[in-house]
């Protein structure tokens, strides 16, 4: 299949600044093991940190604090000591005077650093609702973006407000069925948001437009920057599309018709040289597909990997990810990356989320037991198993400085100790 060129209109209203002075955050531990946005460090959901799994007391992970922080399915910013998330203030669609509280915690303790908050409805639409994206983190600044266009640039040690813009009232867009959902990502001095039918660029120091597209179209995909088949861009899921722009203009280099029940594909694209992974759930599969230059061919398609809520992750070669629909009906699944051949399935752990590090799977099943498990072809075995969280479980866990992090739909946030002794 061949990819879809077509022409996008671009607003160009910004210039580029270098960023400022702020406040520092003073260090309390080692950066190398921070995990400052969403899918981490290298964008894939891989941490690079080792010698991790201890902490275990009698076959039982080891929970060192518990902390309230609201409604919703953000996934934890972890940098230089703090944690950064967000939640919302209400329950349910009854309680009054909603509002998304944006999180620093301190990461050794749980205690409130700092909070920011904003009006924003929760927006229980067929699921608890509540805040979507995860904070992004550079350097003494965090970026926020909420499900209703709320786009902040905070100060990390205080959170004061260096510049906010409501990017759906101001710029007319049009957000999808459940609210905005990506997480914001940067590239040099370029804030992309999947707001749109092309996504939105903002400059980063004083949130200025630089570019724009079409006001309506948006997924729930956080835009992927990538280098793969002699183009380079970023890629996001639009309502009907994989569509991969250039960072710059917003110019189109190539697009993947990749339609999904109710417009809702939701899990980032995978590179991997020359080639890209896409998959949503709803039972539309996912598809390998090899980039040359503005065109795209696939390679193999099928639906064993209907990544419905969060992305695979690719290692060493297999694709591991959660298959099916929320509700107790996913599969955790390893798939040969370049056959999309199944090696192995692993049921009872419903629409989970996972990461990986050191060779070892880090799986927060959707009923909250914490999972450690082999990340080999050769099948499925767990290393670890214990229950840490009660209640719905779609948010990915993190894994920073010897503890993983993890939350639950209704706001429980938990740390628990896998560096041991």
């Amino acid at each position: 299949m061949q990819c879809i060129v077509i022409t996008m209109v671009i607003a160009f209203t910004g210039i580029l600044f270098t960023i400022g002075g702020a406040g520092a955050v003073q260090d309390k531990v080692s950066t190398s093991t921070d995990w400052p946005h969403w899918r981490g460090p290298q964008h894939n959901g891989i941490s690079t940190e080792t010698g991790w799994l201890g902490g275990w007391t009698d076959g039982q992970a080891k929970i060192i604090w518990k902390q309230s922080i609201g409604t919703g399915f953000s996934s934890m910013a972890v940098s230089r000591g703090r944690i950064y998330t967000m939640g919302n203030t209400a329950k349910n669609r009854s309680d009054r005077n909603p509002k998304d509280v944006v999180y620093c915690l301190d990461a050794d303790t749980g205690n409130v650093i700092w909070t920011h908050q904003y009006p924003c409805d929760l927006g229980a639409r067929s699921y608890k609702g509540g805040t979507h994206a995860t904070p992004t983190v550079e350097g003494d600044a965090v970026y926020t973006f909420s499900k209703q266009g709320h786009a902040f640039c905070l100060d990390a040690a205080t959170g004061k407000v260096k510049w906010s813009r409501d990017v759906q009232k101001e710029l007319d867009l049009e957000p999808p069925t459940w609210g905005f959902s990506g997480s914001a990502r940067i590239v040099g001095n370029f804030l992309f948001l999947n707001a749109g039918g092309g996504a939105l660029a903002l400059n980063k120091n004083n949130g200025e437009v630089i570019w724009k597209s079409q006001s309506a179209g948006a997924a729930y995909s956080t835009p992927q920057p990538f280098s793969a088949g002699g183009s380079k861009g970023l890629a996001f899921f639009t309502a009907e599309s994989m569509k991969a722009v250039e960072i710059e203009t917003g110019k189109l280099l190539w697009l993947i018709p990749w339609k999904t029940s109710y417009d809702a594909p939701a899990a980032d694209p995978i590179f991997s040289g020359d080639k890209v992974f896409i998959s949503s759930g709803w039972n539309r599969g996912g598809g390998l597909f090899k980039i040359s230059g503005s065109e795209c061919t696939k390679i193999w398609e099928n639906k064993l990997m209907c990544n419905q809520n969060n992305s695979s992750v690719l290692w060493e070669g297999y694709l591991y990810g959660f298959s099916g629909n929320q509700g107790g009906r996913g599969i955790l699944r390893c798939l040969d990356f370049n056959t999309g051949q199944m090696k192995w399935e692993a049921k009872g752990m419903g629409t989970g989320s996972l990461m990986m590090a050191d060779g070892k799977l880090i799986i927060l099943s959707e009923d909250g037991e914490l999972v450690i498990a082999e990340a080999s072809p050769k099948g499925f075995k767990a290393l670890k198993r214990s229950r840490i969280l009660n209640g719905t479980c779609w948010t990915v866990p993190v894994l920073s400085g010897g503890r993983i992090y993890a939350r639950c739909a209704e706001g429980d946030l938990v740390c628990v100790d896998v560096k041991g002794n």
